[in-house]
């Protein structure tokens, strides 16, 4: 296994803010970036290599192929068609059948399910009837998803006891007639959490530590790393839960794994996102090695770095206007601030991070 050489160009889909933390880690081990993306970005902002076209623009993907030595992606909603087209003429890493498990609610509980990863019990909805039938199974209350394009709590719908599946369905789906979504039984769940697990060329996986995430408003708003109420057995199921998904899907990258806790340590896998995750921000300076540079070594063939932490550390995320209290968070000599250099600032943006280390 001979990794990518000094210099060589790394190709990133999309243009968001992973993108522009990949590109800064790219950079330190020598490499260049190159970013595809449909409009200008955080991540543009940091290269001068960029294309911007759509996702489904073959003349564009093959010049982006031309300009590039390996491909990854910064979020998952990439078409798995000009995933598949980049993989017949460059390596894309992870590879198409990942980003396609992953974009895909009802393809990515299928594939837990076949790979014996515990989840919470769920069904494939299609329409109304499908939601009425699927609320008697399972029992109200349950939370009916829509299978694409749902993030930060945006497509999902809760029904309750009165609740008319037809209106959570219209909540999810509008008048589409091909939509499509997954009705969850209730999880009654202690905390919730995450693992990031790297894996390489060659199959060697490195897991960074269970972390415990807490939400405001569906939105991710702080994570403490390591998690503070996890038990070493706890901890150790949970990266091994990982770990099993990444080999599973032949992972040549990161995984994010999240994961209900349950209040007697029984865990369940809530969803998946092959790159780079919110909830390992905190690795930026409370790890040995970032989550974004430990994606570059193992999509480039390098060896995979030390994935511990070296102090408990709380990531905050600056949503709309927060992050306009820059200040605060300078003045703080245990606060690193991390801005996006996002325009435009809207309520419920994430506009940029914190990582917060305690020190010895």
């Amino acid at each position: 296994m001979t990794p990518l050489h000094r210099g060589g160009v790394i190709g990133v889909l999309g243009g968001g803010q992973l993108g522009r933390m990949l590109g800064h880690a790219a950079e330190q081990l020598g490499y260049r970036v190159h970013v595809l993306s449909p409009r200008p970005g955080p991540a543009t902002q940091v290269t001068p290599d960029h294309t911007l076209a759509d996702y489904e623009d073959e003349a564009a993907l093959a010049r982006f192929a031309d300009a590039v030595d390996v491909v990854t992606s910064e979020f998952e909603n990439v078409p798995a068609s000009a995933a598949a087209f980049l993989a017949a003429r460059v390596p894309v890493r992870p590879g198409p059948r990942a980003l396609a498990t992953c974009q895909d609610r009802i393809a990515e509980k299928t594939f837990l399910r076949e790979a014996g990863i515990p989840t919470a019990p769920w069904g494939e909805a299609h329409g109304p009837a499908d939601v009425a039938r699927l609320a008697e199974t399972l029992g109200r209350p349950c939370v009916l998803k829509t299978a694409r394009f749902g993030y930060d709590g945006k497509g999902q719908a809760m029904v309750k006891a009165g609740t008319d599946p037809a209106d959570a369905w219209a909540t999810i789906a509008g008048h589409a007639p091909d939509a499509a979504g997954v009705v969850e039984g209730w999880v009654d769940f202690s905390w919730e959490a995450s693992v990031v697990v790297a894996r390489g060329l060659d199959g060697h996986t490195v897991c960074y530590p269970l972390v415990e995430n807490r939400h405001r408003d569906h939105i991710l708003h702080e994570t403490l790393a390591p998690a503070p109420r996890a038990t070493p057995d706890v901890a150790a199921r949970a990266q091994a839960l990982a770990e099993r998904v990444a080999q599973a899907l032949d992972i040549v990258g990161l995984i994010a794994v999240e994961l209900f806790v349950g209040a007697d340590g029984d865990l369940r896998v809530n969803e998946l996102a092959a790159r780079p995750h919110n909830s390992g921000h905190w690795s930026m300076n409370g790890a040995r090695v970032s989550q974004f540079e430990q994606c570059i070594r193992a999509i480039t063939g390098n060896p995979l770095g030390d994935a511990r932490a070296i102090a408990p550390t709380r990531m905050v995320n600056l949503l709309g206007d927060e992050v306009l209290d820059r200040d605060r968070w300078l003045r703080d000599p245990d606060a690193h601030l991390h801005d996006y250099g996002k325009d435009e600032v809207r309520p419920g943006r994430k506009m940029g991070h914190v990582n917060i280390v305690q020190r010895g």
